[in-house]
């Protein structure tokens, strides 16, 4: 037999083989190749998916004390500690307090994953004068990112790293509570807002010393006047006058204390009825001196025994309902 000669069948048989083990390689690289891409590309997504993830930063914010709170100027000068916690790196660098400047900064701790800082910062506040002199203030401290808002970036409160000194004191004030809130804030119509952390310090003035100061002189004023309602001598209307223009001054020297405002504060109201009553025992007074000059004495009993009864009684009233609308 010539080995030269194979079959025809034969070779195509050889080829057939030679193919079938040529696929079954391919099938088994593409299998290989398959099996090696699927968490190569689910671990990049995952890597895609944590890369558009927000920093999450927990941030406490610690009052040592409050200084030098005007409220004609509406600034007030805080020290307080911040600390900061994330699971990315921050650092006081990335923020900034929105409602004033820093002027002091100390690094207390420096790890990646935690940073505190001791802070002297001079703050603005929006003062509440509407109760003025019994009038309380909010003093804020609100820290918002720089650069990122919320898709890059956002605050939670950390209430363990928060708080008000015991010992924090601002002289003529006293604290009245604490609180704390994430809000949000966009500077634009379509631009995406800002995570901001905002921790609120209620003060209020001291009443003691409101009392003593603000209402005092006034009251001897309306005592002083209300009690010559009971004379029927013509000095009288000197007195009155003189105790006229004393309140007029001390009200000048109160309100000269606080800053123009476009409503009408507690101290306004006062006055108000203040004036109202001198002008009321004033008017007595010159009624008096009109028919005692006159010899109307029965005009004169008439006016003496009314002013006695209504002024009194009507400015009580109205100074009682006034105080009323501080316990609102």
């Amino acid at each position: 037999m010539n080995p030269k000669r194979v079959p025809a069948r034969a070779t195509d048989r050889l080829h057939e083989g030679a193919g079938s083990v040529v696929t079954r390689y391919l099938l088994l690289i593409a299998l290989a190749v398959s099996l090696v891409a699927v968490p190569v590309s689910a671990e990049d997504s995952l890597n895609s998916s944590a890369l558009h993830e927000p920093a999450v930063v927990h941030i406490g914010v610690y009052v040592v004390n409050f200084n030098r709170f005007s409220v004609e100027e509406g600034r007030v000068e805080a020290n307080f500690y911040v600390n900061l916690k994330s699971d990315t790196p921050v650092s006081i660098n990335d923020f900034e307090i929105m409602n004033g400047q820093i002027t002091s900064v100390d690094t207390i701790i420096d790890t990646p994953h935690e940073k505190e800082y001791r802070i002297i910062a001079a703050l603005t506040v929006d003062p509440d004068l509407r109760r003025y002199p019994f009038d309380r203030h909010t003093l804020p401290i609100r820290i918002e990112p720089k650069f990122k808002n919320e898709q890059g970036m956002v605050l939670v409160i950390d209430p363990a790293e928060s708080g008000l000194d015991p010992e924090a004191d601002l002289p003529g004030w006293g604290f009245t509570g604490t609180s704390s809130a994430v809000t949000n804030k966009s500077y634009a119509m379509d631009e995406n807002p800002y995570s901001r952390a905002v921790f609120n310090y209620g003060i209020g003035r001291d009443r003691a010393s409101t009392v003593l100061k603000f209402f005092l002189p006034i009251m001897l004023i309306i005592i002083v006047s209300l009690s010559s309602l009971v004379m029927k001598v013509t000095s009288r209307l000197g007195l009155n006058a003189s105790m006229f223009l004393a309140a007029v001054l001390i009200h000048w020297r109160i309100a000269d204390a606080i800053p123009l405002v476009a409503y009408a504060t507690f101290l306004d109201f006062f006055m108000i009825i203040t004036y109202a009553t001198l002008v009321m025992v004033l008017v007595s007074g010159i009624l008096i001196i009109k028919f005692t000059e006159g010899k109307d004495t029965a005009r004169v009993d008439q006016v003496y025994r009314w002013s006695i009864r209504i002024v009194p009684v009507l400015s009580i009233v109205l100074y009682s309902l006034l105080f009323l609308t501080l316990m609102v």
